[in-house]
């Protein structure tokens, strides 16, 4: 695609990566046929391809509306059409660069700047964000039916192992996750302790950066990409072997640090390492398969009525750290069958604070997302994202689980 940017970004480095992209693109327009977006409403504009001819119009000087804005806005992030494309086109790197320009060309009022403003600051912050589930989990039960079905019940992260282990390995425990579900990390905790690794967190550690990201904060990620490094720095140095993410969208911002700051002179090398730390807790799992395999030995065959499993493959971990097959051969392995899933490269409608600042598209994805996990009539639904599992258990009585939740169950029994 040629390009003739403007002068305001022409030199800077993020106009020189907006160009490389622009110029991977040969508009074959691939990508609409896997974006969701594109699929709901049936309009160029609401697709990779419309989006892209946006931003290059925008960095070459045209003047951005309310309505380049929304076309933007009403994107997932979902990475679904750089799966698709033949030519390799970073097409959510492209967005970021013309979110940030457009919104300082078309500054946000009323009441979406309030609510944008109260989710980059609520959110992030996991100890003003327990506080406030802690709360309206005390009256879930009292709570309008919307509000409801984003605060799920009471609960705790289970019994915690108390070995110690020569391996060790970083846990991220995130913002929203460990007030939501926090068994996760403790599901983690004690899987990797029968494999014989011992899971630690960072004191300091906290929001990933990707809320902030999504949200066209760029600095205020990259102050969380900071703050991380700097509470996992003494732990990598000290010996930890690595980094393991159990949400798939924080393993896949956190695998973007490297870029993010890759102009900053005290942390780039850092950031670099971290980068080729970090793994996503299926791939830990499955570099021990040989000892998973002798553990599940043990275990009683799964009950009959449980056996059925949907796997639900959050965008992260299929399009953004391009895992598949992965989780779903542990659970195989683990004894479950999974039921098949139509159109599985779709997102389900959460993608971060989607659900919030969206909602309508939101929920027309989220039911096409549930008529497709149902339909093989599962006992349960498993997942790898905070935000998926969240957003699916709102809408479903069957239980939504963390797979290594599940995985941590079998071993037990």
């Amino acid at each position: 695609m040629e390009t003739h940017l403007a002068d305001f970004i022409r030199h800077t480095s993020a106009g020189r990566e907006a160009e490389e992209i622009l110029r991977r693109c040969v508009h074959c327009g691939f990508c609409t046929a896997t974006c969701p977006t594109y699929q709901l409403l049936g309009d160029e504009l609401d697709g990779p391809r419309g989006r892209i001819y946006l931003i290059k119009q925008v960095l070459e000087g045209a003047q951005p509306t309310t309505k380049t804005r929304l076309h933007l806005d009403r994107c997932l992030s979902c990475r679904s059409c750089e799966s698709t494309c033949p030519s390799g086109v970073h097409y959510t790197r492209l967005l970021d660069i013309g979110r940030e320009v457009v919104e300082s060309k078309v500054p946000r009022t009323g009441i979406d700047a309030v609510m944008r403003g109260a989710l980059k600051n609520l959110l992030p912050r996991s100890t003003l964000f327990g506080a406030a589930m802690k709360m309206g989990q005390a009256v879930r039960l009292m709570l309008p039916g919307v509000l409801r079905a984003k605060v799920p019940p009471l609960s705790s992260a289970g019994p915690a192992p108390h070995r110690s282990h020569a391996r060790k390995m970083i846990a991220l425990a995130g913002c929203v996750q460990p007030s939501m579900y926090p068994n996760v990390n403790g599901a983690t905790r004690r899987v990797l302790d029968r494999l014989g690794i011992q899971m630690i967190e960072a004191a300091g550690a906290g929001c990933c950066g990707a809320v902030r990201a999504h949200l066209n904060a760029a600095e205020g990620a990259r102050d969380d990409a900071r703050r991380n490094i700097d509470a996992w720095w003494p732990l990598l140095e000290a010996g930890a072997e690595g980094l393991v993410m159990t949400a798939s969208g924080c393993a896949s911002h956190v695998l973007e640090y490297a870029h993010l700051l890759q102009e900053d002179p005290d942390y780039a090398v850092k950031a670099a390492r971290v980068v080729l730390a970090t793994r996503d807790i299926s791939e830990v799992i499955t570099a021990e398969a040989v000892e998973l395999a002798s553990l599940l030995q043990a275990c009683g065959p799964v009950p009959e009525n449980e056996r059925m499993m949907a796997f639900h493959s959050p965008c992260s971990l299929q399009h953004g750290l391009k895992i598949r097959g992965t989780v779903e051969s542990l659970l195989i392995a683990a004894g479950y069958t999974l039921t098949a899933v139509a159109d599985s490269h779709l997102c389900c409608g959460s993608a971060g604070t989607y659900s919030v600042l969206q909602p309508v598209l939101s929920q027309q994805l989220l039911d096409n997302k549930l008529t497709a996990l149902t339909a093989g009539l599962p006992a349960a639904i498993a997942s790898a994202n905070v935000g998926c599992i969240g957003h699916l258990q709102g809408a479903t009585t069957l239980p939504v689980k963390h797979w290594i939740e599940v995985l941590d169950e079998r071993l037990s029994s």
